[in-house]
């Protein structure tokens, strides 16, 4: 397999099923679906864990890609690319302190830093997507 080739490609789809498994355990957990959401979280989870071997690879093993994109669009890819970084780097233990409350019924606890922790895992599975996007279709 050429990991260069096929491993941005693989990662966009995985972070793509995330943001659909956060996005379903949203509207479950809406509707007081605790078992489905569990489920769909639990889903996101193990997407997210083989993501990031995935992408670990990837970077361990692949050239740098750099944006080819001019003029306006440079300081936009890079403020998402720069917000996603760090915010990935932010959520990592935010996601595993949330699994651990909610796996164990510390319901209100869970619920405590869920609030936050959602929405920032979100903003970094669909901003991946985006700069998978800007780096590899969109050729401004």
């Amino acid at each position: 397999m050429d990991t260069a080739n096929t491993l941005p490609h693989v990662n966009a789809f995985l972070n793509t099923v995330t943001t659909i498994l956060l996005l379903v355990a949203f509207v479950l957990i809406r509707q007081k679906r605790i078992e489905g959401h569990r489920k769909a979280m639990i889903g996101a989870l193990a997407v997210s864990t083989v993501f990031l071997a995935s992408y670990l690879v990837y970077h361990f093993t692949a050239p740098i890609f750099v944006f080819r994109g001019e003029g306006a669009i440079r300081p936009v890819y890079f403020t998402i690319l720069i917000t996603h970084v760090v915010l990935a780097a932010v959520v990592l233990p935010m996601i595993l302190v949330t699994a651990w409350r909610g796996l164990n019924r510390m319901d209100a606890r869970h619920r405590a830093i869920a609030r936050y922790t959602w929405p920032v895992w979100m903003y970094v599975s669909v901003s991946g997507v985006v700069i998978y996007w800007m780096l590899y279709h969109v050729y401004i």
